[in-house]
């Protein structure tokens, strides 16, 4: 098992890596590749008409002169132990991690994004409670109760959240639920240690809209995967041991059952953490995923590659979760 979990720490490592390479070099080479200059892309940051010494100076300012290797080991090693910027005679550091300054406020861009995670995770944690809680109840009832209304009934509406795009939803919602009837009037964040209650209420009607286009696919997911389990060899000489059926479906059908579950939550969650960029839109969540918009709209590099790179450490960080978890799901992964 221990030397299971270092294969997987050392593959996130390597992960990590590439992906920082892959987004430096969309952001940094690709450009390039396409024929524009540095001054081209230094002019996109000094307004019009820019004159060759403000030209120069973005370009010694921002590292644009500088080979991309180290261009690219500035951007790592800044993430790692910081970065000293040369702006003018006076050097400004950027603490770790140091995901660099912004191109149009000037600000550091770390501290932005920190002060938006509180949102994304309150979020994301919340409707990933709902959705995996309701799910898997839904999915394992109606494994059960194949064929019943309760089945039947189920199987439609969680097809209809599966169709239905987040961003309708969320519309619907707040036009149901905070305009026509006002039950959560005037939503906005709050934070959990300034208010716990209205943290809550703020965030119930984005939670249940959320929860609602990924609980009915985790019903689906998991009503398919029960109704495989139950019909294993297995599970009949369970029950003809004299196993309660209680213990029979929760230990050995739910167990087997749960494997793609807890695959496609560690996906879903981690790009959740990454930003819930409709639904934080949708109900103006001032999350990283809103931030990540305003980024794109600003064409502002250091915004966007230090979302994309916490995305992507999100991500990697839950798979990673995923497949620890898959030793106490799964005994077999142990030996692998």
């Amino acid at each position: 098992m221990g030397a299971y979990i270092v294969r997987r720490l050392l593959a996130a490592v390597l992960l990590l890596f590439v992906v920082t390479a892959v987004t430096f070099a969309i952001f940094f080479l690709v450009p390039r590749l396409a024929g524009e200059t540095t001054d081209q892309l230094a002019a996109q940051y000094v307004g019009r008409d820019p004159s060759p010494e403000a030209l120069a100076a973005v370009r010694k300012n921002l590292g644009f002169d500088q080979p991309l290797y180290e261009q690219y080991w500035q951007f790592v090693s800044g993430i790692v132990v910081g970065r000293d910027f040369h702006y003018g005679p006076d050097a400004s550091h950027c603490a770790v991690p140091c995901f660099g300054y912004s191109f149009k406020s000037h600000l550091p861009v770390w501290p932005q994004i920190s002060a938006r995670i509180p949102v994304t995770l309150s979020l994301a944690f919340g409707a990933a409670v709902l959705w995996l809680g309701t799910g898997v109840t839904i999915g394992v009832i109606s494994a059960l109760k194949r064929g019943s209304i309760f089945d039947r009934f189920s199987m439609a509406v969680a097809l209809a959240g599966v169709s239905l795009p987040i961003f309708f939803t969320a519309l619907v919602s707040l036009a149901l639920f905070s305009y026509r009837w006002p039950v959560f009037a005037n939503l906005h964040w709050v934070p959990f240690t300034d208010n716990p209650l209205l943290w809550a209420k703020n965030l119930v009607l984005p939670w249940v809209t959320l929860s609602f286009l990924y609980s009915a696919l985790y019903a689906r997911l998991t009503r398919a995967g029960m109704l495989e389990a139950m019909s294993e060899d297995y599970i009949r000489t369970a029950r003809a041991k004299g196993l309660t059926e209680r213990r029979v479906v929760v230990r050995h059908g739910l167990r087997a059952g749960l494997t793609p579950i807890i695959t496609i939550f560690g996906l879903d969650l981690g790009l959740l953490l990454g930003g819930a960029v409709l639904t934080e839109t949708a109900f103006s969540l001032p999350g990283v995923g809103q931030y990540a918009v305003q980024a794109i709209a600003d064409n502002d590099l250091p915004k966007i590659m230090a979302v994309t790179t916490l995305a992507a450490f999100f991500i990697i960080v839950a798979n990673l979760v995923v497949d620890v978890l898959y030793v106490a799901a799964d005994p077999r992964v142990r030996y692998r």
